[in-house]
């Protein structure tokens, strides 16, 4: 009699919708949390109206979540193949959910950190629960579809983020934000209980404590070394160069011991399958320019463009839409040109919009700006959704988390990259550039501090422009805006063009439709270990 496994069995077409519904709503909390804050920022640094937090304390409202969220990626993973998705996804929803409340009530500005980092853990929790839950609930031929609509989740966040919350900073106050993830966590909660299976893999994964704990903090301090480098700070000062080595230091004893560790967090032998390594560079690639691109994009829209938060945000909306359509054409153009040929094409499309802001200025009409974000949304999502099913293809039921974990590592990672990467660029060229430029300093302008200021800060020259009434330092605080801008962006369809070239050259044909890594393999490969 043929046996069937317990995946194939809840991989059922009734059933498989209905659990995608959930998981779709439970990742695209993740990314409406993350586009949210953006518009709160100013609200935040209010004495008044918000927390009165300083700039540094803005950094780290942000960067506490990405620091966590990107370390205890590869612990998630595994929680998710040890104890199943579903029990995973319901811990991340719950810890989520309460960090948020926390969060929206916290007195300070360095208790909404503290807050913001345990919604980190609970999105490490989450994101390769979802996909882990589409891997093994969703039947082979629908697989593609399901991830395309998962992928897309993050272009529906994105877009609602920034209209949600400059609605509820208009009637509500700065805590609304964070407090509006709780109705939307509870709904995901009981749609997790009445239709989510308890998946299990063929086995019961032991967890590697030790390479957990060596992931966590070797991720953790890479991250930290990046944000900092991005906070415009020298890059060889040991707040930077020490965290970078210790955490790359401790992801290299990491490595080494999995490869000895017969239950290893990360099976190092989904590498082996040349369509898991290129779909993984060119993931982080993409996502380090695409992240990059959007963090001078804001600036931009809100300084010599001179949009509202809540218009940027609706501008922004141009970029989601894009990102939620070419995820959805991803499929059918994979079967009409292939895979390869489709993440190169939308790798493409990207690098050519960014190419694009090298002609952008102070007067730019609003149309051309939508256009160009749509184009780059749309290559976004051909890119993301046939890279994960290509990344995916080969990893057998039992590793389904780990290799959740490694694609969902790749886009963390790669976006700290990136706005480490534009956050630096913009810094340095800006402060050149107002060096060189005479500032109305005197008892008529500015004195010397604000001066400083405003050599530092663009933001900052053009709130002194205003309270001061000097025109001409808003407008020579936009002009060196605008070549950092060009500078960041150059390098930024750079860095694209390289990830198209990975596309064309690593995921050839005969890669992408090789020999997967099956649990058989690994299972045999396992025993004779142990025999010898």
């Amino acid at each position: 009699m043929t046996t069937v496994s317990s995946t194939e069995k809840q991989a059922s077409p009734t059933r498989s919708w209905p659990v995608l519904l959930v998981v779709v709503c439970a990742q695209m909390l993740i990314w409406l949390d993350t586009s949210i804050l953006n518009v709160a920022v100013t609200t935040l640094a209010d004495p008044a109206a918000g927390l009165g937090a300083t700039p540094a304390e803005l950094e780290w409202v942000a960067s506490a979540y990405t620091l966590v969220f990107a370390g205890a990626l590869f612990a998630g993973g595994a929680l998710a193949d040890r104890f199943g998705p579903r029990t995973t996804l319901l811990a991340g929803l719950a810890l989520f959910g309460a960090a948020s409340a926390a969060g929206a009530f916290a007195p300070d500005a360095g208790s909404l950190i503290v807050a913001r980092a345990f919604m980190g853990a609970g999105s490490a929790l989450l994101m390769p629960a979802t996909l882990s839950v589409i891997v093994q609930s969703t039947p082979e031929e629908k697989r593609t579809r399901a991830i395309a609509i998962w992928s897309s989740s993050s272009g529906l966040g994105v877009a609602v983020g920034p209209v949600v919350g400059g609605v509820l900073l208009d009637h509500f106050w700065w805590g609304s934000v964070f407090l509006a993830n709780v109705p939307i966590v509870a709904l995901c909660l009981a749609g997790v209980v009445a239709v989510v299976p308890a998946l299990k893999g063929p086995g019961r994964r032991v967890l590697d404590l030790p390479g957990l704990a060596l992931s966590v903090l070797g991720l953790g301090g890479v991250v930290y070394g990046i944000i900092e480098l991005g906070n415009g700070r020298t890059w060889y000062g040991a707040h930077v160069l020490l965290p970078l080595v210790l955490g790359g230091a401790l992801l290299a004893v990491f490595v080494a011991g999995q490869r000895r560790s017969p239950a290893p967090s990360l099976d190092l032998r989904l590498f082996r399958q040349p369509g898991f390594t290129a779909g993984s560079v060119v993931l982080l690639i993409a996502f380090m320019a695409l992240a990059g691109h959007l963090f001078y994009a804001a600036f931009y829209l809100q300084g010599p463009r001179g949009l509202s938060p809540a218009d940027a945000g609706t501008v922004m909306i141009a970029a989601a839409v894009g990102i939620v359509l070419g995820s959805q054409a991803s499929p059918a153009m994979s079967r009409l040109l292939s895979a390869r040929w489709t993440i190169a094409a939308g790798v493409l499309a990207t690098a050519a919009t960014y190419v694009g802001y090298l002609w952008f200025g102070g007067g730019t009409p609003i149309p051309v700006i939508a256009a160009l974000l749509w184009v780059q949304g749309f290559g976004m999502g051909l890119v993301g959704t046939p890279v994960t099913a290509v990344m995916m293809r080969g990893v057998p039921p039992q590793l389904a988390g780990a290799g959740s974990a490694v694609n969902s590592v790749t886009r963390q990672v790669g976006g700290t990259l990136g706005v480490a990467m534009a956050g630096s660029i913009l810094s340095a060229v800006y402060r050149d550039h107002m060096a060189d430029t005479a500032l109305p300093v005197g008892p008529q302008g500015l004195s010397a501090d604000a001066a400083e200021q405003a050599r530092t800060s663009a933001e900052t020259a053009r709130s002194l422009a205003g309270s001061l009434r000097l025109p001409e330092l808003a407008a020579a605080a936009d002009r060196a805006f605008l070549d950092a801008m060009y500078t960041a962006t150059f390098w930024t369809a750079v860095l694209a063009f390289a990830g198209f070239v990975v596309a064309v050259v690593g995921l050839r044909a005969r890669d992408v439709k090789g020999k997967d890594v099956n649990s058989k393999d690994i299972n045999s490969k396992k025993r004779e270990k142990e025999r010898g």
